[in-house]
């Protein structure tokens, strides 16, 4: 009774806000403000608040939402391994596991040359400096 009776007086206060901010010209924010001040309302009349303080003592709840939480955390930790694995199904009977994607379209890049065995690694940057001496740094 209590909680019926205190999202009602939230309705009434939300759809209060409601008015003096569509009073201000901001019809947009005052029918948000509206939609949200109803829910409570709504939820009363439908008998939700009941159904909520219901369960919320009840000690057979309390352990279905311990199971569920339970099949939550297994199911999320299989996926977790699925995805470690790359996406492997187990085969059996030596059979060959999924095709791997085809090579990328796009040649790769080539490694950087090594100094010949007369050049140090200073003399790489010869271009570079030339470049900075041009610009007067």
């Amino acid at each position: 009774m209590l909680a019926e009776t205190i999202c009602s007086a939230a309705a009434v206060a939300g759809l209060g806000i409601a008015a003096i901010t569509a009073y201000r010209k901001r019809f947009l924010a005052a029918a948000r403000i509206a939609a949200y001040s109803l829910v409570p309302l709504g939820l009363v009349m439908i008998g939700a608040v009941d159904w909520i303080a219901g369960t919320a003592f009840s000690p057979v709840a309390w352990a279905g939402f311990g199971v569920l939480g339970g099949a939550w955390l297994l199911f999320s930790s299989t996926r977790a391994v699925e995805r470690r694995r790359g996406g492997r199904k187990e085969t059996t009977g030596g059979a060959e596991p999924r095709a791997v994607a085809p090579a990328a379209s796009t040649p790769s890049r080539a490694a950087a040359p090594k100094p010949q065995a007369g050049q140090s690694a200073g003399e790489d940057f010869s271009d570079i400096e030339a470049i900075l001496k041009k610009h007067g740094i």
